[in-house]
């Protein structure tokens, strides 16, 4: 079997920022002005690259670059570097300052409004020049920054099980309801059927989420098809606009809507459907002081939510 030599000094540091850049663009032209080089530049690197491992990493075609399974277990290897490294200059520079540091945390929907507020607002009080950077995205989308270490750590639903690279952290489990404004023509009605709901404006989370394809199956189970008039995202502060504003309805976990008045529960109950709340960590990524510390607030936080807004499990 054939090693490839990777410490021989050929490979650079800069072919594993490029592999990174490519399997996320798909295009050699969109990780070339990523990286602020030419195409040629970024051609030859990734030309390198390959005759470094001896295989071929993408598959060139008339749209872009297609990973290869040699590609795409070089990428996750380059990433766990990348991540290491990153980790490694945030340890020095909060061992220098202890006071100081910086929190990258990865959010989609669920733990958002509540869980992650208050444990912000908790961490602050101990350390007030920590700053924590809040990133929204898909759950795929912000996956990929969290192994290459451009997240620390993401607060949502889990979805699956830990493995060898990824540790998953259940802190409780909350339900989901359908829910519209407070002056819907269906808010306060009682003995609501699917049926009932199919003809107003929905809004969908995105088809790659787990909500979405549960959503999904709810539809096909009572004989519906998905609702036409729709509108499909995942950011909240759009739901709530639209929900304030419109007939819509929309699927949300309970503590998304439970502080604000102006929306209500729809009396449809959607018992096969919730999920639990919780981290998602890099595996075998040693995490700074501050990403340590921030944990500690969210568990904490979560352990002391009363069971008014949400069952906590242990």
């Amino acid at each position: 079997m054939f090693l490839p030599r990777l410490l021989d000094g050929r490979l650079k540091f800069r072919h594993l920022v490029l592999l990174d850049a490519l399997a996320r663009q798909g295009t050699v032209v969109g990780a070339a002005a990523e990286l602020h080089v030419t195409q040629p530049v970024a051609t030859r690197s990734l030309h390198e690259l390959e005759e470094i491992l001896d295989v071929r990493l993408f598959e060139r075609g008339p749209r872009g670059i297609t990973p290869t399974v040699f590609g795409e277990a070089f990428t996750g290897h380059a990433r766990a570097v990348l991540a290491q490294l990153e980790q490694a200059g945030r340890h020095v520079a909060e061992l220098a300052d202890a006071e100081r540091g910086t929190v990258v945390v990865g959010t989609h929907l669920a733990g958002s409004n509540m869980l992650l507020p208050r444990a912000i607002a908790a961490i602050k009080t101990e350390r007030p020049y920590l700053t924590i950077v809040v990133r929204e995205g898909s759950p795929e989308a912000l996956l990929v920054e969290l192994e290459a270490g451009r997240v620390d750590l993401i607060i949502g639903r889990l979805t699956a099980p830990s493995d060898e690279r990824i540790e998953r952290r259940k802190l409780y489990d909350e339900s989901v309801d359908l829910v519209v404004r407070t002056t819907h023509p269906l808010a306060g009605a009682t003995g609501v059927e699917l049926a009932d709901l199919a003809e107003y404006p929905w809004i969908l989370p995105g088809a790659e989420t787990a909500l979405r394809r549960e959503l999904e199956g709810l539809f096909t189970r009572n004989g519906f098809p998905l609702p036409a008039n729709r509108v499909e995202t995942t950011s909240f502060l759009t739901v709530r606009q639209l929900l304030l504003e419109t007939d819509v309805i929309a699927a949300l976990p309970s503590l998304i809507t439970k502080d604000d008045p102006r929306i209500t529960r729809v009396a449809l109950a959607l018992e096969p459907i919730g999920h639990s709340v919780g981290l998602t960590l890099p595996a075998q990524r040693t995490l700074s002081p501050s990403v340590d510390a921030l944990i500690r607030s969210l568990t904490d936080v979560a352990t002391g939510m009363s069971h008014q807004d949400c069952p906590i499990t242990t």
